[in-house]
């Protein structure tokens, strides 16, 4: 951790992704926001448009996408708002992004994900929220290195879950082709995986000016729920009731607004108050501290386990290769 005492920031849970950057002049900056044209993504591409910066949308429905980059430039005035194809679960796809993406990058939100799927593969046989959410990321911004390192004091956010909690990264069965397959389970790794990714690029490119957190966005109801049935959220609940104790009851869920879910993601791509600050976990636009048995909140030991970060790296890079 690039701090030694929790950080906290003039903002909170409450707080909006437009109070967050407001009087924030990011003009001149260019920024990349996958999965921007739903949920918190769209929110977050919008603060940062509003900004000043140059903004990429990075999505798979490229109609969806030139739709949300209308409204966009129409709300904020910023023309220089585009769209781009994106399938982080093509690693082709992902290769021919980075390949088109020309000079500096100055933030990279690698926000898209998915929750809780049916049990999925690729064609390179990966459990598809491991390869969504995890693997397409890191092979996105490993890729956008050189352009990150071009804009001397670029920003890597990573948009992970307090799902994390529930499993660390199993490096002996990452795709699910031995245990049972647990939908949740999956999430929580490949939440756990992000969190790694920050810690390790960190510290690998702390010399390269890069910054590179996570965070949990908060309780929001998006599309990212599509998979979320009655039977599906009774399990989860099962997982949560085991995570806290089955002797305690469990703490009160509260939901933030989209334009709140946006605030600790924009806050870290873009809020003066973070500068410098890398390889943390964020919550309520705040460093969070360790999770304390009981309850639902902070980061989980294992998802800071910088031997563990390392590892994902390597294994990382042998699954792309």
């Amino acid at each position: 951790m690039a701090t030694t005492a929790r950080l906290t920031t003039s903002f909170d849970a409450r707080s909006t992704a437009a109070e967050v950057i407001a009087g924030v002049d990011l003009t001149g900056r260019r920024a990349v926001v996958t999965g921007a044209a739903s949920g918190i993504g769209v929110e977050t591409a919008r603060a940062l448009a509003r900004a000043g910066a140059e903004v990429t949308l990075a999505v798979r429905n490229t109609d969806t996408g030139h739709r949300t980059a209308y409204d966009i430039r129409t709300a904020t005035g910023n023309d220089s708002v585009r769209v781009a194809p994106l399938d982080l679960t093509d690693p082709a796809s992902v290769r021919a992004f980075s390949d088109d993406w020309q000079g500096p990058l100055h933030i990279l939100v690698n926000n898209a994900g998915i929750m809780a799927s049916p049990r999925t593969r690729t064609p390179q046989g990966w459990e598809l929220q491991f390869a969504t959410n995890h693997l397409g990321h890191f092979a996105l911004t490993t890729a956008l290195h050189g352009a990150l390192a071009a804009a001397d004091g670029a920003r890597v956010v990573s948009v992970s879950s307090s799902g994390h909690l529930l499993s660390p990264v199993v490096f002996d069965d990452l795709h699910f082709t031995e245990r049972p397959y647990d939908p949740w389970l999956a999430y929580a790794q490949s939440k756990t995986a992000n969190v790694l990714f920050a810690v390790e690029a960190a510290r690998r490119w702390a010399d390269d000016g890069i910054t590179a957190n996570a965070l949990m966005p908060g309780g929001i109801q998006t599309n990212l729920g599509r998979y979320t049935g009655d039977a599906e959220m009774a399990q989860f609940m099962a997982h949560l009731q085991t995570l806290v104790g089955e002797d305690r009851p469990l703490p009160e869920m509260s939901f933030k607004s989209v334009e709140q879910g946006a605030a600790t993601s924009v806050l870290l791509a873009g809020s003066p108050e973070v500068e410098g600050v890398t390889g943390g976990y964020f919550e309520d636009c705040a460093e969070a501290g360790p999770h304390q048995p009981g309850t639902l909140t902070g980061v989980a030991a294992h998802a800071l386990d910088p031997e563990a970060a390392e590892q994902l790296w390597h294994t990382s890079e042998r699954l792309l290769a």
